[in-house]
């Protein structure tokens, strides 16, 4: 599954799996039958193509459109995947070059029709070209009372027993009925390992809570629910180990969790969890993939996550077994500033920290819903639902209040002092607070000086938080995160529209000023000189603008504006080929000038040894004729520096071993190589 991550990075340039697609993923890898019911755009297609670059042999896939055949083998291509599609429109070359990619042996994924199931000849075609998984896209149209029904599929159950081979099959629409016929007519009656992914787990129930002694709060939790087994999430590795004391201190079975463990210690944790009822791990978020435990009853979160993806899928290991489960997540404003400042100054590049702050937003969106929580959850995954009477906010109405007079306030503050100033100056204004810097600029003298005094410094800062939420007001980037007024406000503040927001938000705002929104307005023209280019290298290829590059990535380059082939490697969607084939001419763009690197430089780009092969380079350089700058020259090639950045040798002996050193270049740049590595 480590493998099937990196992939998941270098190939396909995503940072982590969807909710629901790494459980899928690890199935079909395993080689079980598998059938995933999975919500359009929740990454079906993922979950066959990832096992198959990881798998030995062809995945044969199954797909009753052929357009769409074409469009998932051009993407394939586009990342430097090795994938075909025989189907009725192909051209005889196309025919042609699919063959001989499997005669070479280099063909991953093969596409093709289910009309083709007809033909004598496939069966022997797939055992040729070893064949090792089958997929079925769109499996419903297996089911002969649908509407999308295609008789061929009927043939795919044979076709499985025929070869004897594992079948994972996918689709988006599958109510109880079709799933029983998909069963019986693709696996036989044999139970595959099945996946429901529409995003609605109605037995779980979600609640959110403002810190208010929290150590205490999550030990409430934990005692109400005694000798049931639980997950416990913190931010930090510290705090799992001294919670997890505390809650064996009040009488519970508990262990913690995280990524400095030793490996052993960590399986140790994870056998036991398993096995014992009722214990309770107290973990950083690197727990749970992959644990399969079905009576999770609960999960609490002591801090704020990082995503609304990352709490659904951590709040997704609870109650697998479909019986009830409860959840409570905590937060204050000092999470919020933790997590914005981790974001800041991580080592991240540039374009995870932007997608890491827009993440956190629509997280807090879910914190400070007005109503039912399932509802905002699920509208983030594009689900419309009803009420769920299963989440704190339907089991006790949040307080509202008319806001409209303080949100117009709030915009009039804004447009006084000329859009120029962040939400800490707005409310010194708005609550006639005479600093230093309301006095120099004269802001004492506006009409809105101190026309907020209804409400407290904590008050407002919650009011402007939820007005960034609602997108009434947004930080601009080109003046330091000053407010703006968006469109959206204009029939706020000419009266033709209301406001409501929360008062318990407003209430619990925790003594301290607006949280310092993430600034992530893109540039409108960047953006466009980035999809001119994006235009003319799919002319240039005779094909669609998104093999390319998708919206989604020009945008996070225009809104993070890259500054390197190593920053640019960590954008949602470039992965090693993508890359490779046009990250320079998209960095030119963003920069005004390329970036050349030599090949074994570009097999690191995005990775962490790039940056120690840099470092080994300076290293080098400054000891080329010695330390004294009057020895004989010296150098090793980029392909060495590579190896010894990828194999990090941590001896002389070791580096000597390595292809291209030898006794002088050791006794030369040796112990300077092992300090970087150290470092590194």
């Amino acid at each position: 599954m480590d493998h099937a991550a990196e992939l998941l990075h270098s190939v396909f340039g995503f940072p982590d799996f969807r909710p629901g697609q790494a459980e899928i993923v690890q199935a079909v890898l395993e080689g079980r039958d598998t059938l995933a019911i999975m919500p359009t755009g929740g990454g079906k297609s993922l979950c066959f193509q990832l096992p198959a670059l990881c798998r030995d042999g062809v995945t044969v896939v199954i797909s009753p459109l052929i357009a769409l055949m074409r469009d998932q083998v051009r993407a394939l291509k586009a990342v430097g995947v090795e994938a075909g599609a025989l189907t009725s429109g192909n051209t005889d070359e196309e025919t042609e070059e699919v063959f001989a990619a499997i005669d070479a042996g280099r063909l991953k994924l093969l596409y093709m029709a289910p009309e083709r199931l007809a033909s004598g000849a496939t069966i022997g075609l797939l055992r040729r070209a070893g064949c090792s998984l089958i997929a079925v896209d769109e499996a419903h149209c297996v089911s002969q009372w649908g509407h999308d029904f295609r008789p061929d599929y009927l043939r795919i159950g044979e076709l499985r027993r025929a070869l004897r081979l594992p079948l994972a099959a996918f689709t988006a629409t599958a109510d109880e009925e079709t799933r029983a016929e998909i069963v019986t007519r693709l696996f036989g009656g044999d139970a595959p390992a099945t996946f429901l992914r529409g995003f609605d787990r109605p037995n779980i129930h979600l609640a959110f809570a403002v810190k208010d002694s929290p150590r205490e709060q999550i030990l409430r939790f934990a005692a109400a629910r005694k000798g049931q087994s639980g997950i416990v999430y913190c931010g930090t590795r510290a705090k799992t180990e001294t919670l997890a004391q505390a809650i064996r201190e009040a009488g519970h079975p508990a262990v913690a969790y995280h990524a400095g463990m030793d490996a052993e210690d960590r399986r140790h944790v994870e056998m036991r969890f398993q096995r014992d009822d009722g214990l309770i791990v107290v973990a950083t978020v690197a727990f749970g993939m992959g644990i399969d435990k079905p009576d999770i009853r609960w999960v609490a979160h002591a801090d704020l996550p990082k995503s609304i993806e990352g709490y659904y899928q951590e709040i997704g290991r609870a109650g697998r077994d479909g019986l009830p489960a409860e959840t409570l997540t905590l937060y204050g404003p000092e999470d919020i500033r933790l997590r914005r400042s981790q974001i800041d100054e991580g080592a991240a590049p540039s374009d995870r920290k932007a997608a890491d702050h827009a993440r956190l937003n629509a997280l807090l969106g879910l914190a400070e819903a007005l109503a039912c929580r399932r509802q905002v959850l699920l509208g983030y995954f594009g689900e419309v639902s009803e009420p769920c009477g299963a989440c704190d906010l339907c089991d006790r109405p949040a307080q509202l209040f008319d806001a409209t007079d303080a949100v117009r306030k709030a915009l009039s503050a804004i447009l006084r002092t000329g859009e120029w100033f962040g939400a800490g100056h707005l409310i010194d204004i708005l609550t006639g607070t005479t600093t230093p810097k309301v006095r120099e600029r004269g802001h004492d003298q506006l009409p809105t000086f101190a026309a907020g005094r209804d409400l407290s410094k904590p008050a407002w800062g919650a009011v402007f938080r939820q007005m960034m939420g609602r997108d009434l007001v947004r930080p601009d980037p080109d003046r330091h995160g000053a407010l703006r007024m968006t469109d959206a406000a204009r029939p706020v503040l000419r009266g033709e529209a209301t406001v409501t927001l929360r008062r318990d938000t407003v209430v619990s705002g925790g003594g301290h000023d607006a949280i310092r929104a993430q600034v992530a307005d893109e540039d409108a023209g960047l953006l466009s000189l980035l999809k001119a280019r994006r235009r003319a290298l799919a002319e240039a290829q005779n094909v669609p603008a998104y093999v390319v590059f998708p919206d989604r990535t020009l945008i996070e380059m225009a809104e993070r504006r890259p500054a390197t082939l190593d920053q640019i490697a960590g954008i949602t969607g470039v992965g090693a080929k993508k890359l490779e084939s046009y990250g320079a001419a998209f960095l030119e763009v963003i920069t005004g000038e390329g970036e050349t690197l030599h090949p074994a430089r570009m097999r690191l780009v995005g990775k962490p040894e790039g940056a120690v092969f840099d470092r080994l380079a300076e290293v080098q350089l400054a000891l080329s004729r010695g330390e004294d700058g009057t020895g004989k020259y010296l150098s090793c090639t980029h392909s060495t520096l590579r190896q010894i950045a990828e194999r990090r040798p941590s001896t002389l002996a070791e580096l000597q071993a390595v292809q291209g050193m030898g006794e002088l270049k050791v006794e030369r740049f040796g112990k300077a190589f092992l300090t970087v590595l150290r470092e590194g």
